[in-house]
């Protein structure tokens, strides 16, 4: 075999080792810019042109990797949902002190998504209020599929514990409980970055620790057994809040 036979065969060995790795760099390079482009202009407003060309590429490339603009959309809410943490992520002494007190430590660092993770955030947040059914579907089959949060984990935990109802159909359990939870997080990051959107102004710290408490334990009457393991059962406030990074759930 020649010198020439032998770069030709080395080349082709290589290539399709090299080429997956610069088609996901191109893809995540695509992904990030379309994250700040919907979440600084909306959908409608962000423009695949501006898109491709912070990522580096062709306009074609874009559509070439996505078909189109709804696809890079649910791309860049997938990638903004894998960015937060899953529920049992809570720190360990959280996580012993049972499901609610998961729920209320989640909910309390959820000032946290403007500070940290506000362009995920907002990119999840048109996702979750779209008006358009093709792209919601496309959402919630991706939520259910991937379950990025970990709800069902959670709920399975809180089965576990003897915590949450077992009589009651899980996925319905799971379906409402992340539901409300994420309504309930919409509604306080709403109200941090537009007060007075609801009808009253930004609510001091104390008002709002006091709806976290009140909305876990409505939560808690509804799916709860009515079983408090320890001191848990409320809002989680021992200490451990780590860094705040990340704090979707």
């Amino acid at each position: 075999m020649t010198h020439g036979q032998l770069l030709e065969t080395d080349e082709a060995a290589r290539g399709p080792l090299r080429a997956p790795d610069r088609q996901r760099a191109r893809q995540q390079a695509i992904v990030a810019a379309a994250m700040e482009q919907f979440a600084a202009h909306g959908y409608e407003g962000a423009r695949i042109e501006v898109i491709a060309r912070q990522a580096g590429v062709a306009k074609g490339a874009v559509f070439g990797y996505f078909t189109s603009k709804a696809g890079l959309f649910l791309a860049a809410y997938a990638a903004a949902a894998r960015t937060f943490r899953r529920y049992l992520e809570a720190p360990p002494g959280v996580l012993a002190r049972g499901f609610f007190a998961v729920l209320g430590y989640w909910l309390e660092r959820t000032p946290h998504l403007i500070r940290d993770d506000l362009t995920a955030y907002r990119v999840t947040l048109l996702g979750n209020y779209c008006s358009d059914l093709a792209r919601r579907r496309d959402i919630t089959q991706f939520l259910v599929r991937e379950d990025p949060y970990g709800m069902q984990e959670f709920i399975d935990f809180g089965i576990a514990r003897g915590e949450v109802r077992a009589d009651l159909d899980r996925p319905l359990v799971v379906s409402l409980t992340g539901w409300l939870v994420d309504r309930f997080q919409d509604a306080i990051v709403t109200q941090e970055l537009d007060p007075g959107l609801f009808g009253a102004g930004l609510a001091p710290p104390q008002v709002q620790q006091l709806r976290v408490r009140q909305f876990v334990e409505l939560l808690q009457r509804a799916i709860g057994t009515g079983h408090e393991p320890g001191s848990g059962g409320g809002a989680a406030g021992d200490g451990a809040a780590g860094d705040g990074a990340g704090d979707r759930p």
